[in-house]
C-alpha cells in the first residue's frame, strides 16, 4: 500500500515556518502586503481568492483586495497594475486567472513588475528558472518539490516523467526536477505510446487535465505518483487525473485529491511573498 503524501500537513508546516519569518520581519519594521486582483465573479476564482486571503491572514501578510467588475477594460486593469508596481508597501501582485475574454492574459502577466510577480508567471521569472538563476517559481510546481522533499523522496538520479507541458505546471515542473538532478521526460497529447513512457517513471507527475485517466497500467511498481488534476466526478465528488483506487496499491507514495497538491499551491504563494522581501533587498 502506498504512503499517502499529505499536502494539508506539509502546507501547514510551511505556513507555520513563514508565520515566524513574517513576525521577525514585522519586528524589524517590514510589513508585507499582497495585492490580489479579481476581475468578475467566477465562482471558482472567488473560492481561490478567499483561500489566499485566509492564508495571508494566518501567516501575517496584509492582503489588499481589488474586486473589479466583469466589464473592466484591459486598459483600466493595466493602469491598476502600474499603480501597484509603484506602491512601495505592496511586495506582491496577484491577478486571479482566468480573466474575462476581452482581456489578454499575456499582456496582464507581462505588466506585473518581475520583482512583485509572486505567481512566477512573468517571462523574466520563467527565464531565470530556465537558466538556473534566482527568481519566483510558479507555485504549484514549487509546492510539488516541497511535497517530495518533505516526504523523504529522493529526486537526484531518478527517472521523472511529467505528463503535461503547460506554462504554469508542466514546463516549470520539468525545470525544477532537472534542478534537483532528476532525469526528466516531458510528455503531452502528441506523445507516442504514453503508457510505456510513464511506466519508466520513478516519479510520475500528472497534469493532463483529464479525470482519472492515469490508471495502474501507466504506473511502475513502487513509483511515486503526484496528481495535479482537480475535477468533479459524476457524483460531484472531487477527483484527480489519476485513478487513485487503481494506482494506490502499486505506488510507493501518492498524493490524494483533495488534500495533496492543492494546499501546497497557496503555501508556496505565501513563501513567494516572503521571498519578495529578499528580492527587493537584492
Amino acid at each position: 500500500m502506498a504512503k499517502i503524501i499529505d499536502g494539508k500537513t506539509i502546507s501547514q508546516q510551511i505556513k507555520d515556518e513563514l508565520k515566524e519569518k513574517v513576525a521577525a520581519l514585522k519586528a524589524e519594521g517590514t510589513e508585507i502586503a499582497l495585492a490580489v486582483i479579481q476581475v468578475g465573479t467566477d465562482p471558482a476564482s472567488t473560492v481561490y481568492v478567499g483561500n489566499k486571503k485566509k492564508a495571508c491572514e494566518y501567516v501575517g501578510i496584509r492582503s489588499e483586495s481589488y474586486e473589479l467588475p466583469e466589464e473592466t477594460t484591459q486598459e483600466e486593469l493595466l493602469q491598476l497594475i502600474d499603480t501597484l508596481n509603484h506602491k512601495d508597501s505592496v511586495y506582491g501582485i496577484l491577478v486571479q486567472l482566468p480573466l474575462p475574454e476581452h482581456i489578454q492574459e499575456d499582456m496582464v502577466i507581462r505588466a506585473i513588475a518581475p520583482e512583485k510577480d509572486v505567481d512566477g508567471f512573468h517571462p523574466q521569472s520563467v527565464g531565470a528558472l530556465s537558466i538556473g538563476q534566482k527568481g519566483f517559481v510558479s507555485c504549484t510546481p514549487a509546492g510539488i518539490i516541497q511535497l517530495l522533499k518533505r516526504s523523504g523522496v529522493e529526486i537526484e538520479g531518478k527517472e521523472c516523467v511529467v505528463i503535461g507541458r503547460s506554462n504554469i505546471v508542466g514546463k516549470p515542473m520539468a525545470l525544477l526536477l532537472l534542478r534537483e538532478n532528476g532525469t526528466v521526460t516531458v510528455t503531452h497529447s502528441k506523445t507516442k505510446d504514453l503508457r510505456s513512457v510513464c511506466k519508466r517513471a520513478d516519479i510520475l507527475v500528472v497534469a493532463i487535465g483529464k479525470p482519472k485517466m492515469i490508471d495502474a497500467s501507466y504506473v511502475k511498481e513502487g513509483a511515486v505518483v503526484i496528481d495535479v488534476g482537480v475535477h468533479r466526478n459524476e457524483n460531484r465528488k472531487l477527483c484527480g487525473d489519476v485513478d487513485f483506487e487503481s494506482v494506490e496499491p502499486i505506488a510507493s507514495a501518492i498524493t490524494p485529491v483533495p488534500g495533496g497538491v492543492g494546499p501546497m499551491t497557496i503555501a508556496m504563494l505565501m513563501y513567494n511573498c516572503v521571498q519578495a522581501v529578499e528580492i527587493r533587498k537584492g
